[in-house]
């Protein structure tokens, strides 16, 4: 599989919190990258997070040439199988946080994020659980493509609440859907089309409660390399008081001419990135 996207990533614990219960990885040679944010308040929510991401790209490498997972019941409609294959991915992550948590009475209850993406030419598959997010970067509009599982969210969306209030309340820490925290999880899946040029954002919420959209969007316009953006992002996001732990991963679709060799930037064979 061709190579095309430029990869750049940065976590950091913040100013505020002792330790980093963000997470990321890659399997650049399939395309895939995921970020996880183990919820804080939970019994160790840095081991739920790097298991979500260990276990989405095992399962991954494991099944990417396998059968599409069909006869399961989960499989959404109006999605390839390579989307389906991911959303399976972050199936079999959240039955392995739930066991883990199940099997050690210190670790319950044990809960994370996920946003997980997968691109296969102009193609994009995207699953998430939680209110870690994917944006993308078209010709300066920045659009967020996930919608956040949180009860803040749920009350915008239902008009209870305004962005304002949600924006302030102090109840923008409850998830209604997470990793971990239940046997079954229901997976948002979706396909997004990313075109050459385009630019795709992962990050956990303590980036996107710290910067605005049009801060965000100012950023990765600017910045000429993907772990240039990443590292801006966190960057700013400290400087804005930092109240978390930060994590920015920047996906680029190279714009090349047609028959060119495609670019990829520091990337690692396999990478996981969590730092206590």
């Amino acid at each position: 599989m061709a190579r095309e996207i430029e990869f750049g990533a940065q976590t950091d614990t913040g100013c505020v919190r002792e330790s980093n219960e963000d997470s990321y990885g890659a399997a650049p040679e399939l395309n895939i990258f995921v970020l996880s944010d183990g919820m804080g308040g939970l019994a160790c929510g840095e081991v739920a997070s790097r298991m979500a991401v260990q276990t989405i790209l095992a399962k991954c490498r494991a099944g990417i040439s396998g059968p599409s997972p069909a006869s399961n019941g989960d499989s959404a409609a109006g999605v390839s199988g390579e989307s389906n294959r991911l959303a399976s991915a972050v199936r079999a992550a959240n039955e392995a946080i739930y066991r883990a948590a199940q099997s050690n009475e210190k670790r319950q209850p044990m809960g994370a994020t996920v946003v997980a993406v997968r691109f296969a030419g102009e193609r994009m598959s995207l699953a998430h659980v939680g209110d870690s997010r994917a944006y993308r970067l078209r010709a300066g509009r920045l659009d967020q493509l996930t919608r956040d599982h949180s009860f803040v969210a749920e009350q915008v969306r239902q008009g209870r609440m305004t962005e304002q209030e949600a924006g302030s309340s102090g109840l923008q820490n409850v998830l209604i859907r997470a990793l971990g925290t239940g046997a079954e999880v229901e997976v948002d899946v979706t396909e997004e089309l990313v075109l050459a040029g385009d630019t795709v954002l992962l990050c956990s919420d303590g980036l996107t409660r710290e910067l605005t959209d049009a801060q965000i969007a100012a950023t990765l316009d600017e910045c000429d390399e993907a772990q240039e953006a990443a590292e801006r992002l966190v960057e700013l996001a400290k400087q804005a008081g930092g109240g978390d732990n930060i994590t920015a991963i920047v996906l680029r679709r190279a714009a090349k001419p047609a028959g060119a060799v495609a670019f990829i930037g520091r990337m690692g064979k396999w990478l996981i990135g969590s730092r206590n």
